[in-house]
C-alpha cells in the first residue's frame, strides 16, 4: 500500500540536496585555503567555512533522517501520517533556522564551542522544532494499525537524539565541564543514536530490495542496537583522555572504543547477509548498491579507522591532527550520507513514477563519488600522519607544519573534484524524477514490497 503523506519525505530530501551543495562550497573555500589560497579570508575566514561545512553537515544529514522517517514510519505504521500540515511547517521552520544560523557565522555571531556553533536563541526554536518532528511521527506511531521493530528502532533513534541535543544547551564555566558535556551530544549522536537511526533504515531498505523475512532482519536489527549500547555510551571516553578529567577515563574510554567497531561490523555482516540470502533481483540495483556500501564503508570508515586513533597511546600523538579529519569524513559519508542517499534512491522512482533507476547518471554517482572519497580519506591520512610526526615528534611550529604538508591538500582536492562530481550527478539524477504526482499508482506484490505501474 502507498500513502499520500509519504510524499513529504521529498520536500526533505530536496532541502538535503541544496544544503549538500553548499556544503561542499564550502569545503572546496578550506581546501584552496589549505594549499596557500585563501582570496576571500576578508569575507569568509577559515574558521568561518569551518563552522559553516560541519553544521551544514549536521543539518542536512538530520533533514534526511526526517524526511526518511515521513516515508518509512507511515508504511511500518500502517497508517497515514498523522498531520500533513505540521510536517510542511516543521520543514519551513527548520529551513528558517539553518539560513539565520549560516548568516550569524558570516557576522561572526555564533556559539564557540566546536560542533555546537548556532547563536543561543536558535537552539530554542530547534528545540521547538524537532519536538514538533517528534509529536508528528510519535502520533502516526501511536495511533498506526502496525508496529515493527524497524519503525521502533527509527523512532527511538530520534527522539534520543533530540534528548541527547539538550546537555548542549547548558552552558558551565569550567572549560573541562563544558567539554565533557558538549561530547554528550557530539559523540553519542554520531557513535551513538545515530546509529540506530542508521540501522532502522538499513533494517527497512533490505526488507525492501532483498526479499528476506521481516522476522530474520529485525533480528539482527536487535544485535546491532545491544552493540551499540554497549560500546557507543562508554566510548565517549576517548574524548575525555587529554582535557582534564580523572586518568580511569583513559581506561575505560581505550575498552570500550576498541568494542566500538563491532556494531558497524554487524552492519556490514548483516547487509552482506541479507542479500547473499536475497531470494530475487529487485529492479533497482542502484539502490542496494548504496544500501550495502553503506554497511562496508562505515564500517572502515567509522569502526576500523575510528579503531585505528582512538586508543590513548595513538591518541596522544594524533589528537587534534588531520587524522581525525581522515577519520570523520569516511565514517560520516559511509554511515550516515549513503544511508540517507540509499533511501532517496528507492523512495524516488516509489513517489514519482519514473523509472530512472540504474541508469549511467546513477552508476556514475556511485561509483565516482565513494572513490573520490576514498581518495580525499587518503590524501587526509598521508597529510595527518605528516602531521602528526612533524609536529608531534620532530617538534616543528605548528605553522611551519602546516605549509609543509600543502602539497597534500592538492591530492585532496583533485579527489574532492571527482567526488563532487558524482554528487552533482546525483543530483541531476533527483532533478529529472521530478517531484511526486497522485498519478503514481501502485500496487503489491507478493513479498510485499511495492510494483510501480509506469506510463
Amino acid at each position: 500500500m502507498k500513502y499520500k503523506s509519504q510524499k513529504i519525505a521529498y520536500w526533505f530530501f530536496a532541502t538535503c540536496m541544496l544544503l549538500l551543495s553548499l556544503q561542499l562550497v564550502y569545503g572546496f573555500l578550506m581546501a584552496f585555503a589549505r594549499m596557500g589560497f585563501d582570496g576571500l579570508h576578508d569575507w569568509i575566514p577559515f574558521n568561518t567555512a569551518r563552522a559553516t561545512h560541519t553544521n551544514l553537515l549536521v543539518v542536512w544529514l538530520l533533514t534526511g533522517f526526517m524526511g526518511a522517517a515521513h516515508y518509512i514510519i507511515p508504511e511500518e505504521s500502517g497508517r497515514e501520517l498523522y498531520s500533513e500540515k505540521l510536517a510542511y511547517a516543521q520543514l519551513i521552520s527548520l529551513i528558517i533556522v539553518g539560513v539565520v544560523s549560516i548568516i550569524g557565522f558570516h557576522f561572526n555571531i555564533w556559539e564557540g564551542r566546536k560542533f555546537l556553533e548556532i547563536p543561543r536563541p536558535l537552539d530554542y526554536l530547534v528545540v521547538i522544532n524537532v519536538l514538533t518532528f517528534l509529536f508528528n511521527i510519535g502520533m502516526t506511531v501511536w495511533k498506526g494499525t502496525k508496529n515493527s521493530t524497524t519503525g521502533l528502532v527509527l523512532y527511538f533513534g530520534l527522539f534520543s537524539a533530540a534528548l541527547l541535543y539538550l546537555p548542549g544547551m547548558i552552558q558551565f564555566n569550567s572549560q573541562t565541564v563544558d567539554s565533557y558535556f558538549r561530547w554528550w551530544v557530539v559523540h553519542l549522536w554520531v557513535e551513538g543514536v545515530w546509529e540506530l537511526i542508521m540501522g532502522g533504515i538499513l533494517s527497512f531498505l533490505l526488507i525492501k530490495l532483498t526479499g528476506v523475512d521481516r522476522e530474520v532482519i529485525e533480528k539482527w536489527l536487535y544485535i546491532i542496537v545491544g552493540l551499540t549500547f554497549l560500546s557507543g555510551i562508554l566510548g565517549t571516553g576517548h574524548h575525555y583522555y587529554f582535557i582534564g578529567v580523572p586518568e580511569y577515563w583513559k581506561w575505560i574510554g581505550g575498552f570500550f572504543s576498541m568494542l566500538e567497531p563491532l556494531a558497524f561490523l554487524a552492519m556490514a555482516m548483516f547487509a552482506i547477509s541479507m542479500y547473499r540470502k536475497s531470494g530475487r533481483n529487485h529492479p533497482n540495483a542502484i539502490s542496494l548498491y548504496w544500501t550495502i556500501g553503506s554497511a562496508v564503508m562505515s564500517c572502515v570508515g567509522a569502526g576500523f579507522l575510528g579503531f585505528a586513533h582512538t586508543l590513548p597511546q595513538v591518541n596522544l600523538y594524533t589528537h587534534g591532527t588531520l587524522i581525525t579529519a581522515m577519520h570523520g569524513h569516511l565514517a560520516f559519508w559511509g554511515a550516515y550520507a549513503m544511508i540517507v542517499l540509499a533511501i532517496i534512491t528507492y523512495a524516488m522512482p516509489l513517489m514519482t513514477g519514473r523509472k530512472l533507476w540504474n541508469n549511467p547518471m546513477g552508476l556514475y554517482a556511485f561509483w565516482a563519488s565513494n572513490i573520490g572519497m576514498l581518495g580525499m580519506t587518503g590524501a587526509f591520512a598521508v597529510a595527518g600522519i605528516a602531521q602528526v610526526y612533524l609536529e608531534r615528534k620532530f617538534g616543528l611550529d605548528f605553522l611551519v607544519v602546516q605549509k609543509e604538508i600543502q602539497v597534500h591538500f592538492l591530492g585532496l582536492t583533485l579527489a574532492a573534484i571527482l567526488f563532487t562530481s558524482g554528487i552533482i550527478a546525483f543530483i541531476i539524477n533527483f532533478i529529472r524524477f521530478g517531484q511526486p504526482t497522485d498519478e503514481a499508482l501502485n500496487a503489491e506484490d507478493s513479498s510485499g514490497d511495492i510494483v510501480l505501474k509506469f506510463k
